[in-house]
């Protein structure tokens, strides 16, 4: 399904629509929960996200990262939020160890 396809998709309650790719041509969208967005972790990528754009956008937010890289922190982040006691003990130690590649 083509990106632009995508769009016309409906954004659950209790989840946000995103955009991630290094260019136009491989750019997915993707559902998430609003959890990820306390996450250490997804807010390194948002940081770097208003780096490169700011913070005005007109629909999903754009992650600068690869749909590789970003298939990667969704699973980090689910191995963290399954394995924590209500405290994310990792996500100190997780957030220093990502890389996401420039645009």
């Amino acid at each position: 399904m083509q990106f632009k396809d995508q769009k016309k998709l409906k954004v659950k309650k209790g989840w946000l629509a995103v955009r991630v790719g290094l260019d136009d041509e491989t750019q997915q969208r993707f559902m998430i929960p609003i959890s990820y967005l306390y996450h250490s972790l997804f807010q390194k990528l948002l940081d770097r996200a208003h780096e490169l754009y700011g913070y005005h956008t007109t629909g999903p937010i754009h992650l600068p990262c690869s749909v590789q890289d970003f298939h990667h922190l969704r699973w980090r982040i689910e191995n963290d939020t399954a394995g924590s006691d209500g405290h994310n003990h990792q996500s100190h130690y997780l957030a220093g160890s990502i890389a996401f590649h420039p645009c």
